[in-house]
């Protein structure tokens, strides 16, 4: 028999399987030896009261043999199938590749950047050696943003796909099951580079294509539908590709793709976007103030994170990619620009917590970059990183300043201990972010001050600047087709285009391009 159950109890009565079986016995007056196996469908910490305790929701065998799931997708073998081309190699291509081969279609795809392997050494010369690479780095190379920047996996886009899919699909290649029915579910960066391996040999082995180094640098337009694309790469330049159906799926970051978009005056937009600082507390003190548990938390806990918003002045004022236990990256993409975010490794054992704190930026606040048209959003977030980058040591230092000293606008003497490893020099961010996007700051840093006891403190260091979480640019495209709004055959997709946020949700919307095209084959 096999019963569904939700079970409370303390992270310490919870260590091991047997452990859950006398919780579950105890709970439920089932004899421990009835109970064959269990299985977890969702799992979460409840720390709204003292103690802290896990929420289970189980299935339980009893007195029958556990049902383990076989995971398993129909990908075929496409070598000789009719082509799509893929534009970048992050979440959202990939996603769409592996949804193409389950179609019978082949999927080609062209990444600018390296693979995970490569890359790291791209990232590991921004670090030691202040060099960025335009085309490998943390935005750009084999797995996209996602891959060395934490591995989140949490979304509210449930509407916009199948969730449970995309979590399946990595356990398939690799990740771990709890995945599967933990609440904010992580891989963690040291993790995902050999999942994103696994689906690129998947990817290979059926007959597919990906090309690194090579980047997108024209598009033919025959009439209003797509005629062939030019691909430069290392070897070769512009080498020119016949396809009828292209996934432009290149994140956020590429600015030349936008300004290649509005050159051949294919119909792009100007959209809202966020923008503000990175946060850093030690993760200690975190734990303190979400677990209530003095100096330190159990060890059968995770380390704690958080989500805070706040209206400032009518504008949104919002915590952003939350890492506990993590580590601040320089996510610049040129020279000449101060860009941080934020990542985890899979046991999330760093000893500081950050997290990307950001203002909302309409329209009306980059009016003076109009002549721009539908880049003048992309421009003024550029004119951001670059003062940034001039206010600094015209290094890859961050700008950096202790919350309260922020808050009360002077200038932090020292700067703590912090996980930015290319460094930080002090400086007053006021003078440097534009002024409204401080003031806003200022104030929800007060008003989280309320909401967390201890979160206002001058333990906290605010690096400069966080700009990179969406994209200023929509690419529109039916609401049905998926198809770009003006020239067929052109399928705008996820963060690039600005209709997904996250791993998860930029995965799904791969699929649902490439379920799109799949329709239009019939």
């Amino acid at each position: 028999m096999k019963k569904t159950l939700e079970l409370t109890a303390l992270p310490e009565q919870l260590k091991t399987d047997a452990d859950v079986k006398r919780e579950i016995s105890k709970n439920f007056g089932i004899p421990v030896n009835e109970i064959n196996g269990f299985t977890y469908l969702k799992k979460s910490i409840d720390a709204r009261k003292k103690p802290v305790r896990v929420n289970l929701t189980l299935d339980v065998f009893v007195n029958e043999n556990p049902a383990k799931e076989i995971i398993e997708f129909d990908f075929k073998n496409v070598t000789n199938a009719k082509e799509v081309a893929i534009i970048g190699a992050g979440p959202a291509g990939l996603f769409a590749a592996l949804q193409l081969i389950e179609l019978g279609l082949k999927p080609v795809i062209f990444e600018r950047g390296k693979n995970v392997k490569e890359r790291r050494r791209d990232l590991a010369n921004i670090t030691k050696n202040n060099t960025v690479n335009p085309e490998s780095n943390y935005c750009f190379g084999e797995g996209g943003a996602g891959t060395y920047s934490d591995g989140k996996l949490y979304t509210r886009a449930s509407k916009r796909g199948d969730v449970n899919r995309i979590l399946k699909l990595l356990v398939y290649h690799g990740a771990d099951e709890s995945i599967l029915y933990e609440s904010h579910p992580h891989i963690g960066t040291n993790k995902l580079p050999h999942i994103i391996e696994k689906i690129r040999e998947t990817i290979i082995s059926c007959g597919g294509e990906i090309h690194f180094n090579s980047k997108l640098t024209d598009i033919e337009i025959d009439g209003d539908k797509i005629k062939s694309i030019e691909i430069t790469n290392n070897e070769i330049r512009n080498s020119k590709f016949e396809f009828e159906n292209l996934i432009l799926a290149t994140g956020h970051s590429a600015r030349d793709i936008f300004e290649l978009l509005h050159r051949k005056q294919i119909i792009i937009e100007a959209k809202p976007f966020a923008l503000g600082v990175r946060v850093e507390h030690p993760q200690a003190l975190i734990d303190s103030i979400q677990y209530r548990c003095g100096t330190q938390r159990s060890e059968y806990l995770p380390a704690a994170s958080y989500s805070l918003v706040e209206q400032v002045n009518g504008r949104g004022v919002f915590s952003f990619c939350m890492c506990p236990g993590g580590i601040i990256a320089p996510a610049m993409t040129a020279p000449g620009e101060i860009v941080v975010n934020g990542w985890s490794p899979s046991k999330r054992n760093n000893p500081f917590a950050n997290s990307g704190m950001v203002v909302s930026i309409n329209a009306e606040d980059f009016k003076d970059f109009e002549k721009y048209g539908p880049l003048a959003g992309m421009y003024f977030q550029k004119m951001v990183e670059q003062n940034c980058f001039e206010q600094g040591n015209k290094t890859l230092q961050a700008p950096a300043q202790r919350m309260i000293d922020f808050v009360n606008n002077q200038s932090s003497s020292t700067l703590p201990n912090n996980s930015y490893l290319p460094g930080t020099v002090s400086r007053n961010l006021n003078e440097i972010l534009p002024n409204y996007v401080a003031k806003s700051l200022q104030g929800a840093m007060k008003a989280f001050g309320k909401k967390m006891n201890g979160y206002l403190t001058n333990e906290a260091i605010l690096l400069a600047t966080e700009s990179r979480t969406s994209s200023p640019v929509r690419i529109p495209r039916n609401k049905e087709t998926f198809e770009h709004i003006q020239i067929k055959g052109l399928y705008p997709c996820a963060e690039g285009a600005g209709y997904a946020g996250g791993i998860v949700s930029a995965a799904m919307d791969g699929e649902n391009c490439a379920k799109a095209i799949g329709n239009s084959f019939g």
